[in-house]
């Protein structure tokens, strides 16, 4: 059984908290198996080896006030609300696969308890039927393991969908029926409200518990702090060559070949049947966008003051934005 870790009040941390109070409890605490449950104000995280502008919806996220954050376990991008329940489970073990099938069977196991028709996957996720309800990451320091994932209680299914894509087509009720057919939430199948599920959860798991006191918070606060650094969110991107372009009317096709660097325009050069209006377009270009990511927001920035149909004929701004975001 794992020992239940506590923190002395009810505080809501900004997620890299949890993501610190997971490495704390690696590094500090000498429990064998320690288990924690946690709740967010909605917000995207993403694996350490994705390129931002290809897994979240930055301007979307930033519209609706949805923080995101890197971590250092690897997988995939999720989003999280404080109807999704986040699990975090860190214990001695050094074998991936053994240390991800013994918790994810002990989760299924535990809503079994519930009688749901619960099973681990072979990729790590947590299944009612054949839809997922809870995904897991893995990271490892030297001696600890540590895995975290979602169990999807309830969420919101239009920025669950809209915040963890570059897509910036509206959502249709097609694609959010295309994500419940792969995905399901607890509410669906319990009649239990949040808090109690939490109580069955911490019952059925662990045995024990162990209370962070201040002075404990204070050095998972300062552990916090390199996750809200720049050179970690954005700079870990690797470099990232992509095409973007179509056709726009009365301008012609224009397809744009970009290479990004940490996150943002590091090269770019344009093809097309489009009229340029100077010899040296791109350079003209890549002048304004070098350093500027692929977002609607920072690149209407950085052409604050220019004007796109001096280069390219007919071609407004709001145009060429739409073309590199999509």
């Amino acid at each position: 059984m794992m020992k239940y870790l506590s923190l002395p009040d009810h505080t809501t941390h900004i997620l890299p908290f949890y993501l610190a109070m997971e490495e704390y409890a690696a590094r500090i605490l000498g429990e064998d198996d320690i288990f924690f449950m946690w709740q967010v104000e909605p917000t995207v995280i993403f694996g350490r080896n994705q390129l931002i502008a290809s897994e979240v919806n930055v301007d979307y996220c930033r519209e609706h006030g949805i923080a995101f954050y890197r971590r250092r376990s690897g997988g995939g991008c999720v989003y999280a609300d404080r109807d999704n329940i986040m699990f975090s489970y860190i214990t001695r073990s050094d074998e991936v696969q053994t240390t991800f099938s013994a918790y994810t069977s002990a989760v299924a196991s535990m809503l079994q308890g519930l009688g749901l028709d619960a099973s681990a996957s072979d990729r790590n996720d947590v299944l009612i039927g054949s839809r997922k309800v809870s995904g897991n990451a893995f990271y490892h320091i030297p001696g600890r393991s540590i895995v975290h994932g979602t169990m999807l209680y309830d969420t919101n299914m239009e920025h669950m969908l809209n915040a963890i894509t570059p897509s910036r087509e509206k959502l249709t009720s097609k694609g959010v029926e295309s994500v419940r057919s792969h995905i399901t939430t607890l509410s669906e199948h319990l009649s239990m409200d949040i808090e109690s599920f939490k109580r069955h959860v911490r019952e059925t798991l662990c045995d024990g518990e162990i209370v962070l006191t201040a002075d404990d918070v204070a050095e998972i606060e300062r552990l916090t702090l390199p996750y809200l650094e720049p050179s970690f969110l954005w700079g870990n991107d690797p470099r990232c060559e992509m095409s973007r372009g179509g056709r726009i009317e009365g301008v012609g096709s224009i397809y744009a070949n970009l290479s990004l660097k940490g996150g943002t325009v590091h090269d770019l050069h344009l093809k097309g049947d489009f009229l340029p209006l100077c010899e040296d377009v791109d350079e003209m270009l890549l002048d304004r966008l070098r350093g500027a990511r692929l977002t609607a927001g920072d690149l209407r920035r950085a052409l604050d003051g220019a004007d796109a149909g001096k280069w390219i004929l007919n071609l407004t701004n709001e145009q060429l934005i739409t073309l590199l975001t999509n």
